[in-house]
């Protein structure tokens, strides 16, 4: 068990200005500490009013002179999001903390787990909290000799699985004891090659785990194209399926901003609800290097059918969709999320939400907007997504919480916003 340190105060600034998120969502707020870079968060809420958001920070962290760059920082919320504890360091180490992840036990809604890669990215780390995020049990669930990439976090009940990638292979660390020891199992075999990435993953009401993720293909150093696959498993990683859900061309250019290569590539995510219905969201494009959209789809029987998929974003063809985010309440409550450029060059954080399984769906949202002094944020939007991926969760009044990061480009400076509403 570790006591987690206090840190300097975070900086929670909201903006009163001419431009207002809609009438469903509060003003964006940054949250984080205000020095160095921040990105890629994760959330997660339960049912005692508390709003988690965990996130690496790029840059000195006060008070924690061992502290690596970047090292995992934990937000603590106990009024729905309205305000903010001191960041605390989830666990001081020699290496870098990479690629957050935050899950509520839905069966008690109030035991808390994290994941992120440790030891040069050659360890996923499981911590677990009993008491609101105030201390934690860590366990390493996997360890490698290469550096791992994008674990993805599930829990229900006393199982917990952590999924990640390496390469072509994808891997699941599961426990069957609230995460006090793993075993690992390979998700794809062989004939299923190309550059893997993981979306999500999600457990049923009835222990099915299911995997969303990524697999690209090249030929010749070059990306051809990208398949989205669900997975699932009901024997905790001995056995799998497989489903493609879709194929995109490659990505689209982004070199004027500094991007890493494919990083407005495809993605998948899922969710599922308390009925158990499942909830996919993706992007993908049909030309090379061309714009992407985003497309949604669900399944009543486990992910052996699945609906015929939907184009969810008002922004129409032609312009640039990436990074989907959704979660999922009691039944038939989705909630998608996702970033686009209808405002190009800026973008923004777009949301829809349904209470019927997204058969209809409520009317866009724009989530992002103005605030002054930030060089990268516009009227238009923000300059230029800043991660590759941002999430949403549900609080115990049934707001939803999202955070996101904006930068001015991939490389830097950036930070990361948080919004509540319906």
């Amino acid at each position: 068990m570790r006591t987690l340190a206090k840190l300097s105060l975070v900086l929670v600034v909201a903006y009163s200005t001419a431009w207002a998120a809609g009438p469903q969502f509060s003003l964006q707020q940054r949250i984080g500490i205000g020095n160095g870079d921040q990105w890629e968060p994760a959330v997660a809420a339960d049912n005692a009013g508390h709003v988690y958001v965990l996130y690496p920070q790029y840059g000195r962290v006060p008070e924690c002179n061992d502290c690596s760059i970047p090292t995992m920082l934990l937000l603590i919320s106990n009024d729905n999001g309205k305000t903010w504890q001191p960041a605390r360091v989830m666990l001081e180490s020699g290496s870098g903390q990479f690629d957050a992840q935050l899950a509520v036990d839905p069966v008690d809604h109030h035991t808390l787990f994290a994941a992120w890669l440790d030891n040069g990215k050659r360890e996923v780390i499981v911590a677990r909290s009993s008491d609101s995020g105030l201390t934690w049990t860590t366990t390493v669930a996997a360890r490698g000799n290469v550096e791992l990439d994008k674990p993805a976090l599930a829990v229900r009940g006393k199982n917990v699985y952590v999924a990640f990638n390496h390469e072509e292979e994808v891997w699941l660390a599961s426990s069957q004891d609230s995460g006090n020891s793993f075993r690992w199992a390979r998700v794809n075999s062989e004939s299923l090659p190309g550059w893997s990435l993981l979306g999500s993953v999600t457990v049923d009401p009835a222990g099915n785990l299911y995997l969303a993720w990524a697999s690209y293909f090249k030929e010749k150093d070059i990306e051809d194209f990208v398949a989205l696959f669900v997975s699932k498993t009901s024997d905790a990683g001995k056995t799998w399926t497989h489903r493609v859900m879709s194929l995109s061309a490659r990505a689209p250019d982004c070199k004027e901003e500094d991007c890493a290569e494919a990083y407005l590539g495809s993605q998948i995510v899922l969710a599922s609800d308390s009925g158990g219905t499942l909830y996919a969201l993706w992007n993908v494009g049909h030309t090379p290097q061309g714009s992407q959209q985003i497309y949604f789809s669900s399944s009543t029987d486990g992910g052996e059918n699945w609906s015929l998929r939907d184009i969810v974003s008002t922004a129409g063809l032609g312009l640039e969709h990436a990074f989907p985010a959704i979660v999922a309440g009691s039944q038939g409550d989705v909630r998608i999320a996702w970033m686009d450029a209808r405002n190009a060059p800026y973008w923004n954080t777009y949301y829809r939400s349904s209470s019927n399984g997204g058969a209809t769906w409520s009317e866009e949202t724009r989530v992002s907007g103005y605030v002054p002094g930030y060089p990268y944020v516009k009227n238009e939007g923000f300059r230029f997504p800043f991660g590759d991926y941002f999430q949403m969760a549900i609080d115990n009044h049934g707001d939803t919480h999202i955070v996101w990061g904006e930068g001015l480009n991939y490389q830097s400076p950036g930070s990361i916003w948080h919004s509540t509403g319906r």
